[in-house]
């Protein structure tokens, strides 16, 4: 089974916490948190990232520019907007863009 990693990205660091442990709790799902900006460029660049979660609190600028920075990687670094709604919700979002996932 494929390791998803994650890079969840945001301002509310109970938020933050909260999305790291619900994605933890998928079997082969590893997260980790990040709430500077200018960081998380970095991280993603340095890291496997195979999605950047975007929470909230963020400015609309730095999530356009995140955007295309992971467009613009030569890894398959994908990016979801996702401001709450659970973690069923979180997983269909998931699936969209994994679909040889669902088991």
């Amino acid at each position: 089974m494929k390791t998803l990693q994650f890079l969840v990205i945001g301002k509310n660091q109970e938020i933050l916490e909260t999305l790291k442990r619900i994605i933890e709790n998928n079997e082969g799902w590893k997260a980790e948190i990040q709430s500077d900006e200018t960081a998380s460029y970095d991280y993603i660049r340095e890291n496997q990232v195979d999605i950047v979660l975007l929470s909230s609190g963020l400015e609309e600028q730095f999530e356009k520019d995140i955007k295309i920075f992971c467009e613009n990687l030569d890894k398959e670094t994908k990016v979801i907007d996702h401001y709450g709604g659970g973690s069923g919700l979180l997983k269909n979002e998931v699936y969209c863009l994994f679909p040889n996932l669902q088991g």
